[in-house]
């Protein structure tokens, strides 16, 4: 969903930790190290596409953002940073990988 399927070793990674399984937000950022999909289970037809990942944490996240610091953006044609980040991790409350451009990536390194 959102790209993620595309991610390669050597991709820049923010790290969120799932605010529906307890956890603050994000957390920290990193380098993929490696990356492969994973296969689909037989018998089930609509299938999500999977990846499993390797990262190299390279630094941890110096103030909070999740949930409660991104609901406000949800003008989803203002083409605001936290916009695109508040529809792609919340619209749909699922752990996944998810691609960003490149505003949102220049956004979420002002957090470390």
């Amino acid at each position: 969903m959102y790209g993620g399927k595309k991610i390669a070793a050597g991709d820049t990674i923010f790290i969120f930790a799932s605010e529906n399984e307890g956890g603050p937000g994000l957390i920290a950022c990193g380098i993929v190290t490696s990356a492969e999909p994973t296969r689909r289970q037989p018998g089930i037809a609509r299938q999500t596409p999977r990846v499993s990942i390797t990262v190299k944490r390279t630094a941890m996240a110096r103030q909070s953002l999740g949930r409660r610091e991104l609901k406000p953006f949800s003008d989803w044609e203002d083409s605001r940073a936290e916009t695109e980040l508040n529809f792609k991790f919340y619209r749909q409350a699922t752990n996944k990988i998810v691609g960003l451009s490149d505003g949102a990536a220049r956004f979420l390194r002002k957090f470390f």
